[in-house]
């Protein structure tokens, strides 16, 4: 069969150019916007939306970047839910809203920088590996055997400081490049060996260049040497030492100029410094520290270890807290904390007592003038009545304090938290909160300023983080609701850091656990006795 041949209008219709059809969602609205309507577009979109439009170019990329979208992310997801629990605010109805102004959040004091300084993508991420126990876990090798005294370990703004009476002291980075920062023989070795460690709340860390920090460290014969430690060299220079009393330290704590220590035949002490620094024809500024006054000293009979000391500074007055656990015969172990107030001057204004069962009451209801001398002896005792309905709790393992948290952790698997609730005229403390979530003994806890904690278990196979912000008012069957397990991927291909199958042989933990905003740093201790620093790195 023939083909039909083309009429002349099918031949000029099938000679012309074929039209072409646009679909209007094919258009590229985006690419003609400028940045800023971008990035407010972009700010109506949750995580998961914004890491999949940073996949579609390199604009998107950058714009889906910005500082802003993440502190809004950020605010969100962190903050909000905090400032939600504060008294008087209601979750479901209270407005809440964000502004991208410079602001000081709630207890965010490390975050309140200009904008070019703070990296919220970077802190997003930190935060939420931290809600999620997500982190990176490395060792540094510090003793090939247990010094006797046990190996002291202080965590504070990064660094990690270690005394024993093996290598003296010593200073780690708990950053990225883990390594030794400077380290200092002490001279009375081995006769006199460190006993206590503490770090100065108040050291100047005023830029990385000329951050310095005071270290406190209590020995065997009652004396205590205070060291600074200047970060851009890595040298040690010991500023004071006091005198010897044949006390043997068990625990102090520094917030220069004042310091606290306790002995252990229990007798605690308060000293006030007078520190004067001037500045060299190389900018690096010195300090010297007089002899101390000592303000205070307070003797017990009943307060056994492990205890807790906490300094506050306030323009008006002085607080100086002691926590301990006291035995009784109807209810086991319970938190005790003693308070002391007194002035910038170093007159005692009042000393009062607080258990878990009961209000504070205060040891005695007008001061004598005695006390008001530059020395006084308080027996630190009070008449404490007792509830009958108190939970029976083992003896803790460790305590922690950090006002207004006081953590106690238990060789039954579990932790006690307590809220104390001090104000010029009053001392009160909260019915224990037992948190659960831990599977085997618990070896060591700390709780920080902000209502973190973490803590770690004998063996040191679990460690858990803590959110304690409102866990007093929940019930006790709901602990476990506020704690993840630290999950720890592989370890950092790095020259200092041993492989993971070394973690097999670190089989105790001595119970000191201690962390920052960015990692968690346990000791840990090996079949053979070595002493290892596991750090767990969150960013």
């Amino acid at each position: 069969m023939t083909k039909r041949r083309l009429c002349s209008k099918e031949l000029s219709q099938s000679l012309e150019p074929p039209t072409k059809r646009f679909r209007s969602a094919n258009l590229d609205h985006l690419s003609h916007l400028s940045d800023e309507l971008l990035l407010r577009i972009l700010s109506h979109l949750s995580l998961t939306e914004l890491n999949l439009a940073r996949t579609l170019s390199r604009r998107f990329n950058r714009v889906a970047g910005d500082s802003q979208l993440w502190k809004a992310l950020y605010y969100n997801r962190f903050v909000r839910p905090r400032v939600a629990r504060f008294p008087g605010i209601d979750p479901s109805s209270a407005h809440l809203p964000f502004s991208s102004k410079l602001s000081r959040w709630p207890e965010d004091e490390t975050l309140a920088k200009s904008e070019k300084e703070t990296n919220w993508k970077f802190e997003y991420k930190r935060m939420h590996n931290w809600a999620k126990g997500t982190c990176a876990m490395t060792e540094i090798h510090v003793a090939d055997q247990p010094p006797i005294p046990p190996l002291l370990v202080c965590l504070h703004d990064g660094i990690v400081y270690t005394a024993d009476s093996i290598s003296g002291l010593r200073a780690w980075s708990s950053k990225k490049e883990r390594k030794l920062l400077g380290s200092i023989q002490l001279e009375r070795l081995p006769e006199v060996v460190p006993t206590a460690i503490a770090v100065d709340t108040k050291s100047e860390s005023a830029g990385s260049d000329l951050a310095i920090h005071r270290v406190v460290l209590g020995f065997n014969d009652g004396s205590f040497t205070i060291f600074e430690f200047a970060l851009s060299t890595g040298h040690f220079v010991p500023i004071f030492t006091s005198k010897p009393t044949n006390e043997i330290l068990t625990a102090v704590a520094a917030c220069l100029p004042y310091l606290i220590t306790t002995t252990a035949t229990q007798l605690l002490t308060i000293y006030k410094f007078s520190i004067e620094r001037e500045s060299t024809e190389n900018e690096h500024r010195e300090g010297r520290i007089e002899q101390p006054t000592p303000l205070f000293e307070f003797k017990s009979h009943s307060v056994l270890p492990p205890v807790a000391l906490g300094i506050r500074s306030h323009p008006e007055y002085i607080t100086a807290t002691l926590a301990f656990a006291t035995p009784t015969l109807q209810t086991g172990w319970k938190a005790t904390v003693q308070e002391m107030r007194l002035t910038p001057e170093g007159e005692l204004l009042d000393s009062r007592m607080v258990s878990s069962s009961a209000t504070a009451h205060p040891l005695s209801s007008s001061l004598p003038s005695s006390l008001q001398s530059s020395r006084a002896s308080t027996p630190m005792t009070s008449s404490i009545s007792f509830s009958a309905a108190s939970p029976t709790y083992t003896k803790p393992t460790s305590i922690s304090y950090s006002h207004p948290y006081l953590l106690l952790s238990h060789p039954d698997n579990t932790l006690t938290l307590y809220l104390l609730s001090s104000t010029p005229n009053s001392l009160s403390i909260s019915a224990g909160s037992r948190l659960w979530g831990h599977t085997s003994s618990v070896a060591g806890a700390h709780v920080g300023n902000r209502g973190k904690a973490v803590s770690v278990t004998r063996s040191g196979d679990e460690l858990r983080i803590w959110d304690l912000e409102g866990t007093t008012t929940r019930s006790s069957q709901s602990g476990t609701a506020v704690s993840v397990k630290i999950q720890p991927g592989k370890a950092s291909n790095m020259t200092s850091v041993t492989s993971m199958t070394d973690f097999e042989d670190m089989t105790v933990v001595r119970g000191w656990i201690g962390f920052d905003d960015e990692n968690v740093v346990i000791l840990k201790e090996k079949n053979l006795g070595t002493q290892n620093l596991v750090v767990y790195d969150f960013t």
